[in-house]
């Protein structure tokens, strides 16, 4: 793995000695002498993880770090802190400004490159999701700002049997977290995939199983591959502890435990949690918005493009039929002259919830664009298709469509065209063009009416 690491410290001795100690890990190494040199570094884009000196003098460590984080542009960028500093409230102001883990002066080596990639890893999975979900942003959707995240209210599984320790535990979060407890170890993975938890805290300490392979478990599910751990771990455990760092865990607490800096990164691992989500939701939202009519929520031409074809070579691979319909309304220019495009937006939707509400859920129906709407029918012949297309047709000419605006009713029909799969060699493009040609027959015909291919 590598990654550019940016190391701020205004000693050049100290510089020197983390870039060595980096580059021999192959890690790309950029250093700033002060906080602004790396405020401009990070802001364009040209680091990975910032190792950062606390004391510095002008602007110190502590301010450097909550600039970053208050920076929409930098927040997701971790921030390790260095610190000649050891004690639980100086952990704890760097976990208050935004850091995300701490190191003391001497720096171990195992613990700076176990640590350094465990959130390099983090971090490019958190910029393939923000680039991802950049494309939102292009199509209407809101930006996302890490700032704008809350950590409070998280739901936590905290997986411990030792009964002081989750008493003290609960008696710290849950004034500002729901906490569940559990002790057997299979349960808190069952519990874990069926819970939608913010974040898991276990305890290495277990009796029953070692606490680093429920880690790897809770990691190797897909349910659960993305939800934080924290562990719990005992002063002189810094073998296993950097064991589980490697495995993939995203943050630690060593007993005894201080309440502030339990809150403190407890908060932190909630909050990134749910920009994850937020992330994903987007990027999911944007494919789903691609593949979507905007207007009346079925299927788009695209996705019809796409998944046609699979539904002829799975009825073809089978031997099954399939038909499709191609529907057009009547005049349809006639209702946005009159009325407006608005009540013509009205038609539009209503007329695809009556499309909806009278297809099987295997059924796919699509707006083609305009007026105009594919109904794609597996295991359904020409003659049921052709029931189907009369009873919809009827269906949209004996109910007439409401104008919200006025509450008048305005008579709306349908002219559609039906083709059926003819053999091996058809294709979703030929079902489509022959069912089309049948609907300009109906259309010819006098419309408000169903015609089958011949």
């Amino acid at each position: 793995m590598t990654a550019r690491v940016l190391v701020v410290d205004d000693l050049v001795a100290n510089i020197k000695l983390l870039e060595a100690r980096l580059a021999a890990e192959y890690f790309d190494v950029i250093t700033a002498l002060n906080g602004p040199a790396a405020l401009d570094i990070c802001a364009r884009g040209q680091c990975d993880i910032v190792l950062l000196d606390v004391m510095m003098p002008g602007m110190d460590g502590h301010e450097v770090c909550r600039r970053l984080k208050a920076d929409p542009r930098t927040a997701h960028i971790p921030v390790i802190m260095i610190t000649a500093l050891d004690q639980p409230a100086d952990r704890v102001a760097g976990l208050e400004a935004g850091a995300d883990d701490f190191l003391t002066k001497p720096v171990n080596d195992i613990a700076l490159i176990t640590r350094v990639k465990s959130l390099v890893r983090l971090k490019m999975l958190t910029d393939e999701l923000m680039m991802r979900a950049s494309t939102s942003t292009e199509i209407g959707l809101d930006a996302l700002d890490p700032a704008s995240v809350g950590g409070e209210g998280g739901k936590v599984l905290l997986v411990d049997d030792a009964p002081g320790m989750v008493e003290r535990v609960k008696e710290i979060l849950t004034p500002h977290h729901m906490v569940d407890n559990e002790t057997e170890p299979e349960e808190a993975l069952f519990r874990a995939a069926e819970g939608d938890y913010d974040l898991a805290i276990v305890s290495l300490n277990l009796k029953q199983i070692d606490g680093l392979r429920l880690c790897s478990h809770l990691r190797s599910l897909d349910r659960t591959r993305l939800l934080p751990i924290l562990v719990i771990t005992d002063p002189n455990d810094t073998v296993r502890l950097l064991r589980g760092l490697d495995l993939g865990v995203n943050d630690y607490l060593v007993r005894p435990i201080d309440r502030n800096e339990m809150l403190a990164r407890v908060r932190t691992q909630v909050r990134r949690k749910r920009f994850s989500d937020r992330l994903r939701d987007n990027v999911q939202m944007t494919i789903e918005m691609a593949v979507t009519d905007g207007l009346t929520g079925l299927h788009n031409r695209r996705y019809l493009e796409r998944h046609l074809g699979t539904l002829v070579q799975q009825a073809t691979a089978r031997e099954k039929p399939l038909s499709v319909l191609v529907l057009d309304i009547d005049h349809f220019k006639s209702i946005n002259d009159g009325f407006g495009h608005a009540v013509g937006d009205d038609v539009l939707r209503e007329f695809s919830r009556r499309i909806r509400k009278a297809v099987r859920g295997i059924d796919l129906a699509c707006r083609m664009g305009g007026e105009e709407f594919v109904i794609a029918m597996p295991d359904t012949d020409a003659a049921l298709a052709m029931l189907v297309a009369e009873r919809l047709r009827q269906k949209i000419a004996a109910d007439g469509f409401r104008i919200p605006q006025t509450g008048e009713a305005i008579e709306v029909t349908v002219s559609i065209g039906i083709s059926s799969l003819i053999g091996r060699d058809d294709s979703a493009d030929g079902l489509v063009k022959r069912a089309d040609a049948a609907l300009y027959e109906a259309k010819r015909a006098g419309r408000n009416r169903v015609k089958a291919a011949a």
